[in-house]
Formats: structure tokens, sequence, C-alpha cells
């Protein structure tokens, strides 16, 4: 019972000390932005304002039609960014057209 016990406090007690996955994908945003531009030829698609518990932040999702990436990125108002998504396959969908006139 004491080996069980104490195999999962030292189990949580480490999950509990480890840095946050998305940490190391956050910086000043200029230079994040820079990296999607220089290194995957990603340009700003669409963003929008994003209201939080302290503020606003701004969304943003980059994206490349040269190799079908994107990004998605968080900003917060300090002027970090962060990298919360990023893939392959980028699409852009096509709004349908609807017709004019009758159906014959």
């Amino acid at each position: 019972m004491f080996k069980r016990l104490l195999g999962f406090a030292l189990t949580f007690g480490m999950a509990a000390t480890a840095p946050p996955a998305f940490a190391s994908s956050c910086g000043l945003r200029d230079t994040v932005v820079e990296q999607l531009q220089n290194k995957y030829a990603e340009e700003l698609t669409v963003g929008g304002l994003q209201k939080v518990r302290n503020g606003h932040s701004v969304m943003e999702i980059w994206s490349s039609t040269e190799n079908g990436t994107f990004t998605v990125l968080l900003t917060q108002a300090n002027g970090i960014s962060c990298i919360v998504a990023a893939g392959t396959d980028f699409f852009e969908a096509i709004p349908k057209i609807v017709p004019e006139g009758t159906a014959s």
C-alpha cells in the first residue's frame, strides 16, 4: 500500500512541476511572425479579438497557399504570442453562390 501511494505521489508531483507544453512556442509577436513568414512562407489570413477574463487577446490564423501549412496564433495585450495550433493541408472555404432568378 505504501509503495503504491509513494508511486502516485512521485508521478503526480513530477507532472505538476513539468513546464506547460506550449511554453516553448511563445515569444514576442514580432519574432514569432518573422519565423512564420520566413520559415513557412505564411501570411495573415484571418483574425479577430477574443474576450478573456483579464481583457482581450488577438487570435490570428496564418497560412501558406504555397506549402499548405497553417498556424493559429494567440497574442496577449503584453505582446507575447503563443502558437496554439499548427498543421498542414490548409484550405479556404468557398462561399456558396446562390444564382439569381427562379428555378425552372
